[in-house]
């Protein structure tokens, strides 16, 4: 079938989007669904900065492709062995579809999926191959999603079904910036009532940690970046402390405030200094957890006799180190009661032909979350 889709020309292309256009919207052909796949057609899905890493060339992947990996949408073909979904259903995608019997997801842990990672760093489907060309020629998948398009085909492991009463603009944020930032918050921190906790980096990532944090109960939730702007939001979503990273004197300020430092600090930039940073406000016995994507050339320092005399653990996060068919009933859960509000990470609702600018706006810290709206 025939779609329209923003596909990924060329990654490093220098800024303003708006003007160089790295993103292009064009027809490109879909192949139905095979075995164990589905046909979405997207509704919503949402600009990340992990789109924007590939785009800039800090996360290289092979182009063109088709990139998007928040998003949600509606079911309107199955392929063969299909079971577990039909035509009609409203889905949530997830950025790593899972295999199932790899060592990772037999031992309950679906983030880590080897063939996953293998298919997802290939710009394949799990099950190999590609359903997306453009006139005889291949066009690359993202996250076995590709969600900035008007339909796609994924796997049936690439979803979470959730309730057709859910708008799905709101569906579609569960599936990356709640799911990494309240998961990382809940699974990965392990963020309980009475902790204090910091969040470092406000992007829709940072930002969805700190109504997570909201929502387990964290006595101390701090907030840094370097955008006032964020930090004020941040406020708004129930931080009790804000910090500007730009202070020079800025680790002194949260350690003195913290009393030694936070519980459990959670980096979300996707620099290493602002792992380095977070590491740095951890208090003895505590937790650094980083859940950014640097460049994966970027180096950071550690005394390692800290991790020792201090008792300190450092641990990264991947899809908040979930299981989505888990936690997303849960978030929406939380969510659908009034706890985990995250409507209100929601800045702009754009058209495809727009996404350009809305990497502009992602790029020069202007939005939260801004969402494709294909309806």
């Amino acid at each position: 079938m025939k779609i329209q889709a923003a596909v990924l020309e060329e990654m490093g292309r220098p800024g303003p989007y708006a003007k160089a256009k790295p993103m292009v919207v064009q027809e490109l052909d879909l192949e139905a669904p095979r075995s164990g796949e589905i046909l979405l057609r997207i509704v919503a899905a949402g600009l990340c900065h992990s789109d924007l890493s590939v785009i800039n060339g800090d996360r290289p992947r092979p182009v063109p492709m088709v990139l998007g990996h928040e998003a949600a949408g509606i079911v309107e073909a199955v392929g063969p062995d299909v079971h577990s979904l039909k035509v009609g259903d409203h889905v949530v995608c997830v950025f790593v579809p899972t295999c199932g019997h790899c060592s990772p997801c037999q031992q309950g842990r679906p983030a880590l999926c080897e063939n996953g990672a293998k298919s997802n760093g290939a710009g394949e489907m799990l099950a190999g191959g590609f359903r997306l060309s453009r006139k005889g020629e291949r066009v690359f998948h993202h996250c076995g999603v590709s969600g900035f398009a008007d339909h796609a085909v994924v796997s049936q492991h690439s979803v979470v079904k959730v309730d057709k009463e859910l708008p799905l603009h709101i569906a579609a944020l569960m599936g990356c910036a709640v799911l990494t930032g309240a998961g990382a918050i809940f699974n990965t921190g392990s963020v309980h009532p009475g902790a204090t906790t910091a969040v470092v980096g406000l992007g829709g990532v940072g930002l969805a940690a700190i109504l997570g944090a909201v929502a387990s109960g964290a006595e101390r939730i701090v907030a840094v970046d370097t955008l006032d702007s964020k930090l004020a939001f941040a406020k708004e979503l129930g931080a009790t402390d804000t910090f500007n990273a730009a202070d020079p004197d800025v680790t002194a300020k949260v350690r003195e405030a913290t009393k030694g430092g936070v519980d459990a600090a959670l980096e979300f930039a996707g620099s290493a200094r602002a792992l380095e940073f977070s590491y740095s406000i951890t208090r003895r016995g505590g937790t650094t957890v980083t859940a950014g994507l640097p460049n994966p050339k970027a180096m950071m320092q550690l005394a390692p006799v800290t991790l020792v005399a201090e008792e300190r653990t450092l641990k990264g996060s991947y899809l908040g180190s979930g299981v989505p068919t888990r936690d997303i009933p849960r978030f929406l859960g939380l969510y659908n009661r009034g706890k985990l509000p995250v409507d209100k990470l929601m800045t702009h609702r754009l058209k495809l032909g727009e996404i350009n600018e809305g990497f502009d706006r992602l790029h020069e810290g202007q939005a939260i979350r801004q969402i494709i709206d294909f309806a």
